[in-house]
């Protein structure tokens, strides 16, 4: 015999089920993801801006401390000595006091010798010659075929340095250059800033134009071609690289650097595409993805995503500095990797908002 309840307990599931149909029915719907998109018209394409004239024309050498040059008098036994340029610039050679050595070129060097020996010895003939170079050099890392610091013991121009540093990587099995050094994205950083130096012109078409004379201090790199990353600077908490695999999207790499920080202006996100010298820019809205209310953006091998801190009025300008500060960031890294292999600094400069 059936239960008396059972009727009861039947039509109290029944209400519960069309209850929890009702609530279910007013829930919020899930936000719409959008598939990815391409990137559309760029808002700036940054010109070339052109190479300062006295940028091609070489400086004679001048001394520095650290540097070694032998001195001698001529005819003279027992005269030759190698001398150093101490940390306070002067040499010592023979009875003279210390004479003040720094920023003099070779020749200048020997007649202030010849006026001071002139007091001990009758007319004296005097050699000169550098045997050491320390203060003066110039990084040449990269797809050459040694990579390392360079002294600059005479005028070099950068087809010189490069051929001083074993000349472009290439493969042994084409015999090319173009698929292991990547002469859009190389660079060359003078005084904390890039010159406008068109590698590909100069390396592939034999521009003598893009050809400067090197200067103490300068940083030349040449990134390969095979390597396939994108890198994420500005106001995320871990500023990195992010591996190319077989996609990668905005979306994606922004969480790679382990999201922006709360005074990241998401609305407007900069994507750098293409040469380092004439990169076309892109502004993206990430807070408008991000909520579902725009397409996701593909990114490409070597794309430059910046997220600004701070409000900016001139876009040219400000995309300059982020170029600027973006191979600063990588010449640090790859001058630490360089000097202690398997190293990494991450360094990223504050960019101004003009």
């Amino acid at each position: 015999m059936r239960p008396a309840f059972a009727p009861f307990r039947l039509l109290v599931l029944v209400t519960l089920a069309l209850v929890l149909s009702a609530c279910q029915g007013h829930r919020r719907p899930p936000p719409l993801i959008k598939p990815a998109s391409a990137l559309a018209t760029p808002a700036t394409v940054l010109d070339s801006a052109p190479l300062p004239p006295e940028a091609l024309v070489p400086a004679p050498f001048v001394l520095g401390p650290g540097d070694a040059v032998e001195i001698d008098i001529l005819g003279l036994p027992n005269t030759r000595r190698l001398c150093l340029v101490m940390p306070d610039g002067n040499i010592y050679y023979d009875l003279l006091p210390g004479l003040d050595a720094e920023g003099q070129t070779l020749d200048s060097l020997r007649e202030i010798l010849v006026s001071q020996l002139s007091e001990y010895y009758r007319e004296p003939q005097v050699g000169v010659t550098l045997r050491r170079v320390k203060s003066r050099r110039v990084w040449i890392l990269g797809r050459v075929n040694t990579p390392g610091l360079y002294p600059l013991d005479q005028p070099l121009t950068l087809l010189e340095g490069v051929a001083r540093a074993g000349g472009l990587f290439t493969s042994r099995f084409s015999g090319t250059t173009e698929e292991l050094a990547d002469l859009r994205h190389s660079f060359l950083i003078r005084d904390g800033q890039m010159l406008p130096v068109d590698f590909r012109r100069l390396f592939n078409e034999g521009d003598l134009s893009q050809n400067v004379a090197l200067e103490p201090g300068d940083y030349i790199y040449m990134p390969s071609s095979l390597a396939q990353e994108v890198y994420v600077l500005g106001a995320v908490n871990q500023p990195k690289s992010v591996g190319f695999k077989d996609r990668v999207t905005l979306i994606s790499a922004i969480s790679a650097a382990r999201d922006v920080r709360p005074d990241a202006r998401v609305g407007e996100i900069l994507i750098l595409r293409g040469s380092l010298q004439t990169p076309s820019v892109y502004l993206v809205d990430y807070e408008a993805i991000r909520r579902g209310l725009a397409p996701d953006i593909d990114l490409e091998p070597r794309d430059v995503v910046w997220v600004p801190d701070k409000p900016w009025t001139n876009l040219d300008k400000y995309a300059r500095n982020v170029v600027n500060t973006f191979v600063r960031t990588l010449a640090a890294n790859e001058g630490a990797n360089f000097a202690i292999p398997g190293g990494k600094a991450t360094i990223v400069t504050p960019v101004s908002g003009p």
